[in-house]
């Protein structure tokens, strides 16, 4: 059982939805005192639940005291538990809070620093009998979705494999870390449409635009069948994650769509897992 728990804007939404991918029954925002009856639940014979995420925080106000006794029962009935608990910094949570418009939990009639603050002191006990703890002040959602597949969930990579697309400017370098390389030079490059130059591959007018083109089915369909059929042979060699990086002029409009497009189509293979990363698509030159 994983115990998810950190400061509110900090990433637990994207944890909790990263190990649903990976196949855990996930319940966000329990209730402490629950907790030790959910999972005497999922210990019952026929229970089809082996695998559980549970987001637990300070959302759980006054019954959060419950946790260190929920914590110990689970100890006495030899439950494996471990706590990930994703922080950031006051400026990274401002940031976010003001962009989403959301309002912070604990903000009540104080500040929003003043809210993020006392979090801290509410979570802090919690902080520090994690297992893992994860700064997400720097890490865009790709990247803390990735650093979550790569750290704590690697080990549960025994018969799939981590393919991540990076998208890419060729104008910007290609990655030195990439395992494989595609190019997606010789599509129309919508930098040239006027109405499409502002936008990038994860807004549809230009996923649709690169996806319309005869060329790209067929690309797409021959990197999926390749992959396919390459990743039993990666396994058997006991390599579990591969980084395949499509790259275009810019790394803003066609390996973008190509990577998200990709990533989709390979999330239907058994075997793999994907993940999807883009290096560039912030650049404006």
């Amino acid at each position: 059982m994983t115990i998810i728990s950190g400061l509110s804007g900090a990433g637990k939404s994207l944890a909790i939805a990263t190990f649903e991918d990976m196949g855990y029954f996930c319940i966000d925002n329990l209730p402490p005192q629950m907790l030790t009856q959910v999972a005497k639940l999922f210990s019952l014979n026929g229970s089809k639940v082996d695998r559980a995420a549970l987001v637990l925080d300070a959302r759980a106000g006054d019954s959060l005291s419950y946790l260190d006794e929920a914590l110990g029962e689970l100890d006495r009935l030899n439950v494996l538990c471990r706590v990930v608990f994703l922080e950031a910094s006051d400026e990274a949570l401002v940031a976010r809070f003001h962009s989403t418009r959301r309002t912070h939990p604990l903000t009540g009639s104080a500040n929003l620093v003043e809210g993020i603050q006392r979090e801290r002191e509410i979570l802090a006990e919690l902080r520090e009998r994690a297992d893992v703890v994860i700064d997400t002040t720097s890490l865009n959602v790709h990247d803390l979705r990735r650093h979550i597949q790569e750290t704590v969930l690697a080990g549960e990579l025994q018969d799939q494999i981590l393919m991540t697309f990076m998208s890419f400017g060729y104008k910007y370098g290609v990655p030195c870390e990439v395992d494989m390389v595609f190019d997606a030079r010789f599509l129309p490059n919508p930098h040239w449409v006027p109405e499409l130059r502002p936008l990038t591959g994860l807004e549809d007018p230009v996923r649709d635009y690169v996806l319309s083109m005869g060329q790209t089915q067929g690309f797409v369909e021959r990197v999926v069948d390749l992959l396919t059929y390459l990743a039993p042979s990666y396994l058997a060699e006991q390599k579990r994650q591969l980084l395949v990086g499509i790259g275009c002029t810019g790394g803003r409009h066609r390996s973008v769509a190509l990577a998200q497009t990709l990533a989709g189509a390979l999330e239907q293979v058994p075997v793999v897992v994907t993940a999807v990363r883009h290096r560039d698509v912030g650049r404006k030159g």
